[in-house]
């Protein structure tokens, strides 16, 4: 589980360092910096596949996604890290070197550490990288040059070896595991609402398409009865019906009074997203961590405290990161019975802050050094 998540330098988060806990919830008012804190986190997970250069750039590079009140003289540098109680990881990107190349807006990996524990200190350092140059510590605590690698590949996707690297290679896969989940599509076009050919689904895919099959995985090989319970919390005497035809999987809600189910092109926008919120969140296969982006979109704020408790119920299997405008789902997410970590995003001259955290409120942190 993560402890701790910092970013420094990226839009309007100039320095932030915040502390997780399982079930965490980001909220704000607009232009606070929670859609900015969504995408570092995502821009985290892309070192592990070796796509957080690209997904810069396809921002507009470094002087697009740099903080816009940076005044400072030094060095160009966004960072990124984490760390929980076993192992961290930070990374540092900087401005491309000139040279003979189309690539101009691709910033440069300048520096990335992977260490044990929550702290990054000389001592607990495993695997540092500085500029080109990636060492490992062995295990009669030496170091050794383990790859040379080019300015834009991450050593977290690259050096991996499970001989000698283990502890990169047990991180890597860990936080390739983590899910995001933003604005799933439910107009009446959406992919959710057409039958689909169905095989086992133990993970929901991001734009829903698969989502009969998913919540029939759910349950044949999951949690059912968490299955039934969250339909019955969100619409009291329904029932989930997968039906199946030709290898094609259709989703139906069967309700009270009514003489036939609906199909899912019949649900409404809200019903279809919160039976995609099941399907995401009840998933057979948990991840180390799951990302929501507004889930409260298109809701009916009747149905707020069922999601609520459906994502309090996860997060006893999978760390939860909810990052949302709906105070209400707030308020509901700390009526349930589970350890809630509600975090307030502000904007002061032009850079995000955590309300009521000041500097000795922070976890502690320390970004490692360029070469």
């Amino acid at each position: 589980m993560l402890d701790t998540v910092a970013v420094e330098n990226y839009r309007s988060l100039r320095r932030l360092v915040m502390p997780l806990r399982g079930c965490n919830v980001v909220t704000g008012p607009n232009g606070s910096g929670k859609s900015s804190l969504y995408r570092a986190l995502r821009l985290l997970a892309d070192s592990a596949r070796n796509g957080s250069v690209s997904a810069l750039a396809r921002e507009g590079g470094l002087s697009s996604t740099m903080w816009a009140g940076r005044g400072e003289k030094g060095p160009v540098s966004l960072k990124l890290g984490f760390a929980g109680e076993d192992f961290g990881y930070a990374v540092d990107f900087g401005m491309p070197q000139e040279g003979n190349t189309a690539f101009n807006l691709d910033p440069e990996i300048k520096s990335e550490a992977v260490w044990a524990g929550p702290t990054l200190r000389p001592s607990a350092l495993l695997a540092e990288r500085s500029g080109r140059t990636v060492m490992l510590r062995d295990a009669d605590d030496g170091w050794r040059n383990a790859a040379t690698l080019r300015s834009f590949d991450s050593m977290l996707s690259q050096v991996a070896d499970p001989q000698a690297a283990p502890e990169l290679l047990s991180l890597r896969e860990r936080v390739r595991s983590w899910r995001f989940y933003d604005h799933v599509r439910t107009d009446s076009a959406a992919p959710a609402r057409q039958p689909r050919i169905g095989t086992r689904t133990m993970v929901l895919s991001h734009d829903g398409a698969d989502l009969a099959a998913a919540l029939q995985t759910v349950a044949e090989v999951g949690d059912s009865r968490a299955l039934a319970d969250a339909v019955d919390d969100a619409f009291p005497g329904s029932k989930v019906e997968i039906l199946t035809s030709d290898g094609r999987f259709e989703v139906t809600l069967r309700q009270p009074g009514m003489l036939r189910a609906l199909t899912a092109a019949e649900l409404s926008d809200g019903t279809l997203r919160y039976l995609l919120w099941v399907a995401a969140l009840l998933t057979p296969r948990p991840p180390e961590l799951t990302v929501l982006n507004e889930p409260e979109a298109s809701l009916h704020p009747d149905l707020l405290p069922a999601l609520a408790a459906l994502i309090a119920r996860s997060s006893e299997r999978s760390q939860i990161v909810v990052v949302t405008h709906a105070a209400a789902l707030v308020e509901a997410l700390r009526r349930q019975q589970c350890d809630v970590n509600a975090v307030e995003l502000t904007k002061e001259m032009g850079q995000t802050a955590i309300v009521g955290q000041g500097l000795l409120d922070e976890p502690s942190w320390h970004w490692p050094a360029r070469g």
